[in-house]
């Protein structure tokens, strides 16, 4: 019996990284993909070796866009792995031209088509979506891992339907809850700071994660993360609140709820069965 599991390297600021794989009854990685370069290679592999895997274990890498918290060590990977760096086009070419990717990441590239992209053939497949964000061009992910249905959408500085309707589909969302508002209003950073992360083009606050919660929630959804918690404007307690609020809300009577977790920002997370 195949099972999907997921862990969260580092999730925020300080950088961002993920590790979904499909693995056989005896823990054997069978097919595995990285999403995000935000993390160093050589933590990278130590992290691995935790869990008994290794670089061999996942197949290449996905990059949801080009701000440097995203694909730190992308340059790193390409140089040293040379595995497939997975991007819509507009990414890939704005990754060609960025200084952290240099001359190591053209061999690596490949641009992604629209509709369902084959990743690890007949076991992993990903399409794309677009979601506002202050980069050059920012995408969420939908995954197939066999029957399985994974999205992520972290660094959106406001829903969109498309990124609703894939998480509508979903047994597993990852989902940005940033800030409290709160708390961002309140905090250290300039105006026009503020200004930017809840302008729009940002991103995703508590409130607003909580209310694309109660949109996308469906009897089929086991889990949710939530990612890219802020150091200075966010608690893990206030971005469990707000989505907890919600599921205790829409549910009734002995409906299951999925299992809510708030994902550390600079140390790794369990490995999560999905």
């Amino acid at each position: 019996m195949s099972s999907i599991k997921f862990k969260s390297f580092s999730s925020g600021s300080c950088g961002n990284c993920y590790f979904l794989g499909i693995f056989d009854g005896t823990g054997h990685c069978e097919a595995g993909v990285l999403i995000d370069a935000g993390f160093s290679p050589r933590r990278l592999k130590k992290e691995l070796a935790r869990e008994g895997l290794c670089f061999d274990d996942f197949a290449g890498l996905l990059v949801t866009h080009d701000h440097n918290d995203h694909i730190r060590s992308l340059g790193s990977y390409c140089k040293h792995l040379r595995k497939p760096v997975w991007t819509p086009p507009e990414l890939s070419a704005a990754l060609g031209r960025h200084f952290i990717t240099g001359e190591f990441y053209g061999p690596c590239r490949r641009p992604l088509e629209p509709g369902w992209n084959e990743l690890v053939p007949g076991r992993i497949r990903a399409r794309y979506f677009a979601v506002p964000h202050d980069a050059s061009c920012t995408f969420g992910y939908a995954l197939l891992l066999d029957d399985y249905k994974f999205v992520i959408m972290t660094d959106i500085g406001r829903m969109v339907p498309q990124a609703l309707s894939f998480a509508r589909q979903a047994d597993t969302v990852v989902i940005e809850s940033n800030y409290d508002l709160e708390m961002l209003r309140n905090g250290p950073y300039p105006k026009v700071l503020q200004d930017r992360i809840c302008g729009g083009n940002g991103h995703l606050s508590n409130a607003e994660c909580a209310e694309a919660l109660r949109d996308f929630l469906h009897p089929g959804l086991r889990n949710v993360f939530l990612c890219h918690l802020s150091e200075h404007n966010n608690t893990p307690q206030l971005a469990y609140q707000a989505s907890a609020e919600v599921l205790q809300d829409c549910l009734q009577g002995e409906e299951r709820p999925p299992r809510l977790c708030p994902l550390p920002r600079m140390t790794p997370s369990p490995f999560f069965i999905l």
